[in-house]
């Protein structure tokens, strides 16, 4: 495509010449191409495919590749394979059990640990929490991943300063990108960043599984998971398929906030997975020119719910300009200015995992 820009409908037509073994149409008019985007010469599309004709989709995914890589150019175009399956009855979520399943959670190689950090509602900072406790960890001489799971808002590629696209030798292997000691993979490498992901649940947790089993993620301390807020498909699907040692929950003091943080606890109790405790982010705000105090969310509540329901409480966390400010730049307080004392707090938040023996 050297005389003209690849389009969207170059692409089409290429992926028209393969014929789908399972229904006998071609991969379009089997209705099987997902999220296709062409950007600068890069071509991404995912195939949504029945589970049991899995295997049997892998070359047709290689000659879909290899199809569009004759107008794209070798490297430049991925696609992954997921799988859909017709609706089944909600699992039995009796407390205290885990959900019944074919093959139970898998541990994933390489990885010590996973740690999960959930928010019961968005925008309680747990992505920014997430950040800097992984470059903490690293900072204590741990071997950190970062799994960006909040696949519908990615902020980890943008808070911890890494752009561009995983590679991926064989088609199979993704391997992960790295920054501030942490290596790390998000669907939001994969997107542009103003780019919505319009998928369905099973394609969602279908790139989970991806993610979690096709990543090269080599040998790890602890793997920390962000997860999208809430109580939904990512997070059944983390505890159902993989071998998750615990779960945070981050949440402010505030009243409302705190409500919906009992829901997040509710469920890891519903999933069978420990919970490692409480945080609680924005805290306090102390004013930079007179040192003034406020509590602009209240404060203590998620000690005081932590301590009601018998769970360690971790650690505060302020209400900070520079932690903002910092994650947005691509470099997390604890990386840009380690000695400050908000990066101490989230340094001593790590070296408690630490002592208490969770990494």
């Amino acid at each position: 495509m050297s005389d003209k820009t690849l389009t969207r409908e170059d692409v089409l037509a290429q992926l028209k010449r393969i014929v789908n073994p399972t229904t006998g149409t071609d991969l379009v008019a089997s209705d099987i191409i997902r999220a296709l985007t062409v950007d600068a010469g890069k071509v991404r599309f995912v195939m949504e495919v029945d589970p049991a004709h899995g295997k049997a989709m892998e070359p047709v995914r290689e000659a879909a590749v290899k199809a569009v890589e004759a107008l794209a150019g070798e490297g430049n175009v991925q696609a992954m394979l997921t799988a859909h399956s017709a609706p089944k009855p909600p699992p039995d979520l009796k407390i205290g059990r885990h959900p019944t399943q074919q093959a139970g959670p898998q541990k994933v190689p390489g990885v010590n640990a996973i740690i999960a950090i959930a928010s019961g509602k968005g925008g309680v900072g747990k992505s920014t929490v997430s950040a800097n406790l992984a470059v903490a960890l690293a900072a204590e001489g741990k071997k950190v991943g970062m799994l960006d799971a909040d696949v519908y808002g990615p902020s980890q590629p943008r808070m911890l300063g890494i752009s561009g696209r995983p590679a991926s030798p064989d088609g199979k292997t993704i391997l992960p990108l790295r920054n501030h000691g942490v290596t790390l993979m998000s669907i939001g490498l994969m997107t542009k960043e103003d780019e919505a992901v319009v998928w369905r649940g099973p394609m969602l947790m279908g790139a989970l599984q991806q993610m979690l089993g096709q990543v090269q993620w080599g040998q790890l301390d602890v793997l920390i998971v962000d997860l999208p807020p809430g109580t939904g498909d990512v997070q059944m699907t983390l505890t159902q398929k993989a071998e998750v040692t615990g779960a945070i929950v981050v949440s402010t003091p505030q009243d409302i906030a705190l409500l919906d943080a009992r829901k997040a606890l509710n469920m890891f109790e519903k999933l069978g997975t420990t919970v490692f405790g409480m945080i609680e982010n924005m805290s306090t705000y102390v004013c930079p020119n007179c040192g003034h105090e406020a509590h602009i969310f209240g404060h203590g509540g998620a000690k005081a719910d932590a301590e009601r329901l018998g769970l360690p409480f971790l650690g505060e966390i302020p209400l900070d300009l520079e932690i903002r400010t910092a994650a947005d730049g691509g470099a997390p307080i604890v990386a840009s200015k380690p000695a400050s004392p908000q990066a101490q707090a989230f340094r001593t938040l790590a070296r408690k995992l630490i002592g208490d023996g969770v990494v």
